[in-house]
């Protein structure tokens, strides 16, 4: 065996136990079972495709995230399209999508160069589509309790009360 060919064996015995490492801290210290993934869609295979398809058209993820994925070349602070359909109705998302000026229905404190673009000129099957699409992701209950209390101590510092939704 050469020097390099040692070397670079060393050297990826590092990495795997480095990241060995790092599993066994995460399994440490997670509280509880894990949960699985708390994001789902209610949508059909035909509406995904289409939806997905939308998506990409209109470049929702240079500033949502989608699915935990977002554009990493963006910095956007959107919220995320995530259980948006938990928070939101199909006729909302479609009166919201078709909105001359959306700051109108939900006011940004963003630069203007950052604030959600009307989509009114989209055509109007797209945004039926786009909004059936939205109002189908979902995601369960707990991460939802758990992102409203997140949210809540970055806003106050405070712990939410058990049992109080804000």
């Amino acid at each position: 065996m050469r020097k390099g060919e040692k070397g670079i064996l060393i050297a990826i015995a590092v990495i795997v136990l480095v990241f060995m490492g790092i599993n066994a801290y995460r399994k440490a210290h997670v509280k509880g079972p894990d949960k699985g993934i708390p994001f789902y869609t209610t949508a059909s295979e035909d509406l995904k495709k289409k939806g997905s398809r939308l998506v990409k058209q209109y470049d929702c993820r240079d500033c949502h995230t989608l699915w935990a994925v977002r554009n990493v070349l963006q910095h956007v602070p959107s919220p995320a399209l995530d259980g948006i359909g938990v928070l939101r109705s199909e006729s909302w998302l479609f009166d919201y999508l078709s909105a001359k000026d959306p700051q109108k229905i939900i006011p940004s404190r963003l630069k203007a160069e950052y604030r959600m673009p009307s989509y009114a000129e989209m055509p109007e099957e797209d945004r039926h589509t786009l909004a059936a699409y939205l109002a189908s992701l979902k995601v369960k209950n707990w991460y939802l309790e758990e992102v409203k209390k997140s949210e809540y101590e970055k806003l106050t510092g405070k712990t939410l009360p058990d049992g109080k939704n804000e």
